[in-house]
């Protein structure tokens, strides 16, 4: 554990490289603080001892107060501005994780988002970054010179007195017991508290989201009573880590009053006989403070420094995490396409060998529609998420113009295939950024043209602002027919080669539905369409139409000569249109 903690500390360290010429700069500015800092008790020392029990009692004090002034004004500038270049230094750090981190999310493999909840990403790059923030500018400042400090005051008390020097340092291992036994247990909670914010976050935005759902059917009780269990459960973990770093503080002061006692205790009887001065005693008991002052910071901030390293080591975890990471710029340019797909002996399972697809073999031509049918969970959407590379087929391979998927830039490959899917997904900003998604090549002239194609120009006429009317999260104020039109006019805009609806108009009004009925002629031309449908009247005019059943392929073929053939597709038909 202590390795894995030390390689977390190495690689945040690895940030600091960019700006190694402020870190020595800061370096240098701490080093002016400590020898202000040291200077002090050493001046009082000189003070006492000299000039007013010494030999030169009443002359030169106010030349020793004003160098103690100067000594003090020094250390508070150097120090403002070490602060100042050290917290620049960690901003600039964690901006730089964020969007790294940030970066990274958008490459994973959509089956990392199967497996992880909202919540818990979002704990990873909001809460767990902040507490990495927290300690570096919080804590990374403070022992960035309390390091030199300690150097300073052992090397300075060494100078003066070196029986002293050990007497006084006799009671460090005690704090070194105490800081071990507080570690190991604060560790083990801390982990245990991120675990639950992760859980709470997670709780929140799918309760959050589903609130209509939970309003529907009258769970609120119950959904309170869940958080509530959960809610508790972080309390107590909570309540126990105050509880530790509350017993520690009182624990270190306790040990470093023990060491000015005993320092007290054996100096008393040496200056009465003249064998040690005051000021030595008085620099020594000033010292011991600041030797301690270091330890009682980490008593204040030990929590923010386990919380900070558990985090790192959470971050770090979700960068490492590259199985099937997506490599948008690797392989093979694709810079035309013609449309031509083609499956050949596919077999695909999201769980070991439970095979959702089984063999599957077909080819559409360039320019042809074909329609995908079937009962739900026969492996329509499935066919949809391999051709896109979402998923990585087990068995078999797919061809887009004679290429295997797996050659071409993914990149390139997604700007080729356009998936227009049932539940539409729309960003708060306005209806224009949401149809050309920020892309700056798609100016406003092509946002307007593909809205017209797609019939969608009707509601947004309407709209206070037309194409600057605003849209709030996940387009609440819009009808589930318009967020579908605007998913039609979003593919549009990006002229895709090969389009595919996935359930486009499964939960649509008919008038809606009579819009993308009049516009899909339009969109399907000159383009190759694949559309999966329960709305067997949408799919009356592909090309072909091809019905899976349990993974396989069953049947192939036009409207009419499906109905002829008295199969699957045909009780499909009659089932909906009894």
């Amino acid at each position: 554990m202590r390795q894995k903690e030390q390689n977390t500390f190495f690689r945040v360290l690895k940030y600091f490289r960019p700006f190694i010429g402020l870190v020595c700069l800061a370096g240098f500015l701490a080093l002016v603080v400590n020898i202000t800092d040291l200077a002090g008790p050493y001046i009082i020392k000189i003070a006492i001892d000299d000039y007013i029990v010494g030999e030169k009692a009443g002359g030169g004090i106010k030349l020793i107060g004003l160098l103690y002034f100067l000594s003090i004004l020094v250390g508070a500038c150097s120090n403002y501005f070490q602060n100042y270049v050290l917290n620049s230094i960690v901003q600039q750090i964690m901006h730089n994780i964020r969007m790294e981190l940030f970066s990274h999310i958008q490459h994973l493999p959509l089956k990392f988002f199967d497996r992880n909840s909202s919540g818990r990403i979002l704990t990873r790059v909001t809460n767990d970054v902040e507490s990495l923030n927290e300690m570096y500018s919080g804590v990374l400042v403070i022992l960035f010179k309390d390091v030199f400090l300690l150097i300073g005051i052992v090397a300075t008390m060494l100078q003066l007195n070196r029986n002293l020097t050990f007497l006084s340092f006799s009671v460090v291992p005690i704090i070194v017991v105490v800081t071990f036994l507080y570690r190991t247990r604060a560790r083990r909670n801390f982990k245990r508290v991120r675990a639950l914010i992760g859980r709470i976050n997670g709780f929140l935005a799918e309760n959050i989201s589903g609130m209509k759902l939970v309003q529907i059917f009258h769970r609120e009780r119950e959904k309170y009573r869940e958080f509530k269990q959960l809610n508790e459960e972080y309390r107590r973990a909570s309540i126990f880590e105050v509880a530790l770093s509350a017993l520690f503080r009182p624990s270190a002061e306790l040990i470093n009053n023990l060491g000015i006692s005993i320092l007290i205790w054996y100096c008393t009887p040496r200056v009465f006989a003249s064998t040690v001065e005051i000021g030595v005693l008085y620099a020594f008991i000033s010292y011991i403070k600041k030797f301690f002052g270091p330890i009682n910071d980490l008593a204040d901030k030990y929590n923010v420094i386990l919380s900070g390293n558990v985090s790192a080591e959470r971050i770090f975890e979700l960068m490492d995490y590259d199985e099937g990471l997506e490599r948008m710029e690797s392989g093979r340019p694709l810079t035309e396409l013609k449309g031509k797909i083609e499956f050949r002996n596919v077999w695909f399972s999201y769980n070991g060998e439970d095979w959702v697809l089984k063999d599957i073999s077909f080819t559409v031509n360039p320019g042809e529609t074909v329609a995908f049918v079937g009962a739900t969970g026969s492996g329509k959407t499935t066919i949809i998420n391999l051709l896109s590379r979402f998923y990585q087929v087990q068995k078999g391979e797919i061809l887009l113009d004679g290429v295997n998927i797996n050659e071409y830039r993914l990149d390139d490959l997604r700007r080729r295939v356009a998936v227009v899917m049932q539940d539409v997904f729309l960003f708060a900003g306005t209806i224009e950024s949401n149809i050309r998604l920020n892309n700056e090549e798609i100016t406003p002239e092509e946002v307007q043209r593909a809205a017209e194609y797609v019939n969608a120009d009707h509601f947004i006429g309407k709209l206070p602002g037309q194409y600057e009317a605003e849209v709030k999260e996940r387009g609440c104020t819009l009808s589930a027919g318009e967020r579908q039109l605007l998913s039609f006019a979003r593919a549009i805009a990006f002229n895709p080669s090969i389009l595919v609806l996935d359930e486009a108009t499964a939960s649509i009004d008919t008038e809606t539905e009579l819009l993308i009925q009049d516009s899909l002629g339009k969109i399907a031309k000159d383009r190759t369409t694949l559309i999966i449908a329960h709305r067997l009247s949408t799919i009356k005019k592909a090309d072909r139409i091809i019905v899976i059943h349990k993974g396989r392929i069953r049947e192939m073929g036009k409207h009419e000569e499906l109905l002829a053939q008295d199969g699957i597709y045909r009780n499909l038909y009659e089932m909906q249109y009894a």
